[in-house]
């Protein structure tokens, strides 16, 4: 289940998804150099919209396409408070493909995987979790945090 994982956020700190339980979750790996990264503000809106119903969103730096997250993470924590005003979750840099897979990714992948394979395709991959810790969808990289907001208010 989504909330036996333990993650680092960008401190460094362990963080138990377990904190999120009862939150609709939105699990995104993310990238500072990256055609998508503009899906920062879009992801940061739908936080302010909908934190206070019980929305979560959950950013993964991840340095493993393009080499597009290439900063460590008070660099990357800079860079998403300066540029996007990021308030949701951040974690530590993760890798969501291969050997070193984060065990978290390696979940989501195995539930939600895709007609051309489980592995993540590009940054900006995001997974919605209800409430209740079940993996509801997986959203390819350009699907906009806007065209998925009926998919987190219906959740709601």
């Amino acid at each position: 289940m989504i909330y036996d994982f333990t993650v680092k956020d960008i401190q460094g700190n362990d963080l138990s998804l377990e904190k999120f339980k009862g939150k609709v979750m939105l699990i995104v790996n993310t990238a500072s150099n990256c055609g998508f990264t503009k899906q920062y503000d879009g992801l940061q809106k739908l936080y302010e919209k909908y934190k206070d119903q019980g929305f979560v969103i959950l950013g993964f730096p991840c340095n493993q396409f393009g080499k597009q997250e290439p900063g460590d993470e008070k660099e990357i924590a800079n860079f998403c408070t300066d540029t996007f005003n990021v308030t949701f979750p951040m974690m530590s840099k993760i890798e969501v493909n291969g050997e070193n897979t984060h065990p978290l990714y390696k979940f989501l992948k195995k539930e939600k995987g895709e007609v051309l394979g489980d592995e993540i395709k590009w940054n900006f991959t995001k997974f919605l979790v209800d409430k209740e810790g079940n993996l509801v969808d997986r959203f390819a990289p350009q699907k906009t945090p806007e065209e998925i907001e009926d998919d987190i208010k219906e959740l709601l």
